[in-house]
């Protein structure tokens, strides 16, 4: 069994303890710097002080961000379906004359 990592996250003033996997860190501390900058940004520029406001503003940035990233995964795979079936077309076409 692998070896378990404990750290401590702190995130919009209070502190979670975490057992994870050392593979984990980097992104949880990433992840945990990242929402703290983004609390404190809409902190200052919209004058929100309950956390939880805050929390949800930046949950809410995030997970649009996820979304629209598949979205656009999407419209670009659609993109190269779409060559992808006009080259074979092309291919055959060209084989079929033959």
């Amino acid at each position: 069994m692998a070896e378990k990592l404990k750290i401590k996250l702190s995130i919009a003033d209070r502190v979670y303890p975490l057992t994870i996997d050392p593979s984990q860190e980097e992104g949880l501390r990433k992840a945990a710097k990242n929402i703290e900058q983004l609390a404190k940004k809409f902190e200052q520029n919209y004058a929100v002080r309950d956390k939880q406001d805050v929390l949800a503003m930046c949950a809410l940035q995030f997970a649009s961000k996820i979304e629209q990233k598949g979205i656009d995964s999407m419209e670009d795979t659609k993109e190269v379906t779409e060559r992808l079936k006009a080259l074979d077309l092309l291919v055959n076409s060209k084989l079929s004359i033959k």
